[in-house]
């Protein structure tokens, strides 16, 4: 392993670590199950970390790490029996208190976000983001006219939601 390649994988997990919090968060509302979440978010973005391409923003690509991580992760079958190894050495922490300051609000967002399907949650989360619709729809594979779109339905549903 080289250092440059161990601080550059630091580095970039310091900077843009609330991205993979937010999608483990999206998919997952146990705790434990959020955790190994994470843990495989991580772990895959260091094994793809020789495949970045800087003509792509590193978060545009963390994004599409995270989220192929999720919807696979999601997609796996539950019936089988959980098991939760502790992991004592966490590669990072991250403060949850921050992000509770307005709980309420936070946690009717990601109960939003949790219905809906797997395409719209991806778009909601970078749409939220400041992702570009351009790079929403590279990253996802659909035409910019398809984002557009579907941000205008889950808007639509949101204010549903909240009438």
């Amino acid at each position: 392993m080289s250092v440059d390649r161990h601080g550059m994988y630091l580095d970039i997990i310091e900077r843009h670590k609330g991205i993979v919090f937010k999608v483990a968060r999206s998919y997952c509302s146990n705790e434990f199950d959020r955790e190994d979440l994470v843990q495989e978010i991580l772990a895959q973005i260091w094994r793809s970390l020789d495949t970045y391409n800087d003509s792509f923003k590193i978060t545009t690509w963390m994004y599409r790490v995270a989220l192929n991580v999720a919807i696979s992760f999601y997609r796996k079958d539950k019936t089988t029996a959980y098991k939760h190894t502790e992991i004592e050495d966490k590669l990072l922490s991250y403060d949850m208190e921050a992000e509770r300051e307005n709980e309420q609000s936070l946690n009717e967002l990601y109960t939003f976000i949790n219905e809906l399907s797997g395409v719209d949650k991806a778009v909601l989360l970078m749409y939220l983001e400041g992702v570009s619709q351009s790079e929403i729809a590279a990253n996802l594979k659909i035409t910019i006219s398809n984002v557009s779109t579907k941000i205008s339905r889950i808007k639509q549903k949101l204010k549903t939601k909240s009438a």
